[in-house]
């Protein structure tokens, strides 16, 4: 369990942080920025959290919230040969309860004719901002996966948590009927 009695250290205050290693890197790091943005969309489903307390959505964005948080503990730990300690990890099964609850929701939403703008329900416009959050935390996932070993299991996460996020934006948009669909070339 974690136990924090101080909250500064003072030691980033040359622009510096420690991984979960130990090693100390650079604040604009990769590795720092892709974390980083996984706690900003966590923030982001915060949000979306005060307009679920009493739809039964709430419960997953909970779990995703948790989720999250290991996932940035996967993320701020480069992999390792021998590791010091055992570092969490995200394991296929946390991707596979995602796969499950998209299909879950996606089975009982109407089908889509055209893209969906943000908006809608103000938990919905909440969840396409974490969507594109959790998007860019992907991008930044799989540009550091390209120069450093990553858990694969952290990609697919990433990957899974945007189309969640989408369905579920539909679903708190009356299964689809309260979406803002794109009408192309309406303003011309």
């Amino acid at each position: 369990m974690v136990k924090l009695t101080k909250i500064y250290t003072r030691g980033g205050d040359a622009g510096q942080t420690s991984l979960g290693d130990g090693e100390r890197r650079p604040k604009h790091d990769l590795r720092v920025d892709a974390y980083g943005t996984v706690d900003e969309a966590n923030a982001v489903i915060g949000l979306v959290r005060l307009h679920t307390a009493d739809h039964p959505a709430d419960a997953i964005l909970s779990r995703i919230q948790n989720d999250l948080f290991d996932l940035g503990a996967d993320l701020c730990t480069p992999e390792a040969e021998a590791p010091k300690y055992p570092p969490l990890r995200i394991v296929p099964e946390q991707v596979a309860r995602l796969e499950a609850e998209i299909d879950r929701i996606n089975a009982g939403l109407a089908p889509l004719n055209s893209f969906i703008l943000p908006g809608g329900m103000p938990a919905a416009a909440h969840l396409h901002l974490a969507r594109t959050v959790a998007r860019r935390a992907e991008r930044l996932i799989s540009e550091l996966a390209g120069r450093e070993a990553v858990n694969p299991e952290a990609l697919k996460y990433a990957n899974r948590l945007s189309d969640l996020l989408f369905v579920l934006g539909r679903h708190l948009n009356g299964d689809g009927a309260g979406d803002v669909l794109w009408v192309p070339g309406a303003n011309r």
